[in-house]
């Protein structure tokens, strides 16, 4: 009896376009959780509204759904008023969004992790060079485990809880 083994897909991003449409993808086929590492979230990307709506059918379809997302650079990301965040406010309860670590600000990587096996990498966040990969658990969860450590030091800012008068 053989194991059934995943499709698997990898390509090289080279615009932002690619980039995006790379996040969109491995995003819609999330099925428990997305992790990210961004600096300001990216405008174009996080707030396009393929990512809005593969973000909001993962967590909207399923209880248990995760979104957590790490922002190197806070300031920048409510500066540009990015539509994500104001999905996470009125869906805080499956979307994360924390501050970076005061160690981990100015962090260049920028990533973005379905479930434990699929993978959207680039080395410097202000390039759209990178790589996507559809099925790669051993990388991705490497990934993963440096997300998760960034993720337990690090804490909400201010900036993206709502304020309510």
């Amino acid at each position: 009896m053989h194991a059934e083994r995943k499709q698997n897909k990898r390509w090289i991003l080279s615009s932002r376009d690619e980039t995006r449409d790379a996040i969109v993808a491995i995003a819609s086929a999330a099925k428990r959780s997305l992790a990210i590492m961004t600096s300001d979230l990216e405008p174009g990307i996080y707030d396009d509204e393929g990512f809005l709506d593969a973000a909001k059918r993962l967590v909207l379809s399923k209880r248990y759904a995760k979104i957590r997302v790490i922002v190197t650079d806070p300031a920048r990301a409510i500066r540009n008023g990015n539509r994500f965040v104001g999905v996470a406010r009125r869906l805080n309860t499956y979307i994360d969004l924390r501050n970076a670590h005061q160690d981990y600000r100015g962090h260049r990587e920028a990533f973005l992790i379905a479930d434990d096996s699929a993978l959207v990498y680039r080395v410097d966040s202000a390039r759209w060079e990178g790589i996507a990969d559809s099925y790669d658990p051993v990388v991705t969860r490497r990934y993963l485990e440096f997300f998760d450590n960034i993720w337990n030091v690090s804490e909400q800012g201010p900036e993206f809880r709502e304020v309510r008068v």
